[in-house]
C-alpha cells in the first residue's frame, strides 16, 4: 500500500532495505538429519521450488553429512542424493544450488557430478582445527568455477584466535567465504560475536564470513543476529528450524526478525512463512523441540547430528540418552566418530 502525505497526496512507495546478508536455506541438507535422510525427489522439488519463489538466494541439497554421506556409519538415504539434487535444480529458476562435502566422506568425483547437475556453490566442511584437509576440495571447486565456501564445524571448540588461523588456511586455499559453524548449538551470543569478529579482522576484505547456528540452547536466532551486527556476510537457516538436534535457525523467524530490525534479506516474509507451514511442516516426523536430550547437546557441546544415533543407542542398551551425550562431551568426540556413541552406551550399561 502506498503511503499518503498529510495533504492527502500519495506519498512515495516504501523502499525495501538493501540486502544486508545472503541467506542460505539448508532444509534439504541439515534438515535431512531430522528425517533420518528420507527426503524424496518430490519433496526436494517442492521445498526447493517454494524457497526459490520466496526469494531465497541459495538452497543447499545433499545428505545431512554431505555428498557421499549415505552409509552405514551416517545413515542411508532413501534416495540417491543425485536424484534429490537434480529434482531441486529443475525446480528453481533464480536460486543457486549448494552442496556440502566433508573430505573423507565425499570425494572429488562427487563434486564433479554435483557441478554437472547444476550445483554452483560447494561448501567444504572440516572440524574447526582441521582446515588443512580442505585444500584439494576447495581448489577443485574453484577449478570447476564454483563458489567455494569453507565450513569450520564445532567452532565452539576453538578459541576465536585459533578459529581465525584455520579460516586463513581456507582463504589461502581459495575459499570465497569461511563459516563459523556452531554444530553443537553450544555458543552464546558473545561466543558467536567474538568468532565472527575474529574472522572479519583476520581475513581479506574480499573474503566473506558466514554463520551457521543450531538451536540447542535456544540461541540460534540471537546468535545469527549478533553475527549480523558484527558484519557477517552469509547466514544459514532451515525452514521451520528443521535440522540436527533441536534444529537450526528457523529461516522464517530469522527473516521476520531481520525485517523488524531493518536488515534486508530480499526474501518475501509471507511466502517464506507459507513454505514453513504448507510445505515443510507436513513432512516432519516431529517438531523441533528443545527437550532434555537436545538441551544436553548444547550444554555438553556435542555434535547435533549425534542426537538420533544416541537415542537409538540409549534404547538398545537401556541407558539415559543424556548420560551418553554428557560422556561424549567429556571425551570431546566430534563428527566422524559416530561409532563411539555405541561404545559409550555399552560402557554405561556395563557400569549398571
Amino acid at each position: 500500500m502506498r503511503s499518503v502525505d498529510v495533504d492527502g497526496a500519495p506519498g512515495p512507495e516504501p523502499v525495501a532495505p538493501a540486502v544486508t546478508f545472503r541467506l542460505t536455506d539448508s532444509t534439504l541438507r541439515d534438515g535431512s538429519h531430522a528425517l533420518a535422510h528420507q527426503f524424496t525427489p518430490q519433496q526436494a522439488a517442492a521445498i526447493a521450488g517454494s524457497l526459490d519463489r520466496a526469494g531465497v538466494p541459495v538452497i543447499e541439497v545433499s545428505h545431512g553429512d554431505g555428498l557421499g554421506g549415505s552409509s552405514f556409519q551416517y545413515g542411508f538415504s532413501a534416495h540417491d542424493e543425485r536424484l534429490l539434487v537434480r529434482a531441486a535444480v529443475e525446480a528453481v529458476s533464480r536460486a543457486k544450488l549448494a552442496v556440502l562435502l566433508l573430505p573423507g566422506i565425499g570425494v572429488a568425483d562427487d563434486l564433479i557430478v554435483a557441478h554437472d547437475l547444476g550445483v554452483r556453490v560447494a561448501r567444504i566442511a572440516t572440524h574447526c582445527t582441521e582446515a588443512d584437509i580442505s585444500a584439494q576440495h576447495i581448489a577443485m571447486a574453484r577449478q570447476l568455477g564454483m563458489e567455494a565456501v569453507g565450513f569450520l564445524m564445532m567452532a565452539h571448540m576453538a578459541s576465536p584466535t585459533e578459529l581465525a588461523a584455520q579460516a586463513r588456511l581456507m582463504e589461502d586455499y581459495g575459499a570465497d567465504c569461511v563459516y563459523v559453524v556452531d554444530s553443537a548449538g553450544a555458543m552464546t551470543v558473545d561466543d558467536a560475536r567474538l568468532r565472527v569478529r575474529a574472522l572479519k579482522d583476520a581475513l581479506r576484505p574480499t573474503t566473506q564470513v558466514g554463520i551457521h547456528a543450531h538451536n540447542n540452547l535456544s540461541l540460534s536466532v540471537a546468535n545469527s543476529l549478533g553475527a549480523i551486527e558484527e558484519g557477517v556476510d552469509q547466514v544459514d537457516g532451515c525452514s521451520r528450524g528443521l535440522g540436527a538436534g533441536a534444529g537450526n535457525c528457523p529461516t522464517e523467524v530469522l527473516v521476520a526478525v531481520a525485517d523488524r530490525i531493518g536488515y534486508g534479506t530480499g526474501v518475501d516474509l509471507l511466502a517464506i512463512m507459507d513454505v514453513a507451514e504448507d510445505v515443510v511442516r507436513p513432512i516432519m516426523t516431529r517438531e523441533q523441540l528443545i527437550d532434555r536430550p537436545a538441551l544436553t547437546l548444547g550444554y555438553a557441546g556435542v555434535y547435533s547430528s549425534f542426537l538420533l544415533h544416541a537415542e537409538r543407542a540409549a534404547e538398545r542398551f537401556n541407558v539415559d540418552t543424556r548420560e551418553i551425550l554428557m560422556e561424549l562431551g567429556r571425551r570431546r568426540i566430534v563428527g566422524g566418530q559416530e561409532d563411539m556413541i555405541v561404545d559409550v552406551a555399552m560402557e554405561l550399561a556395563a557400569r549398571g
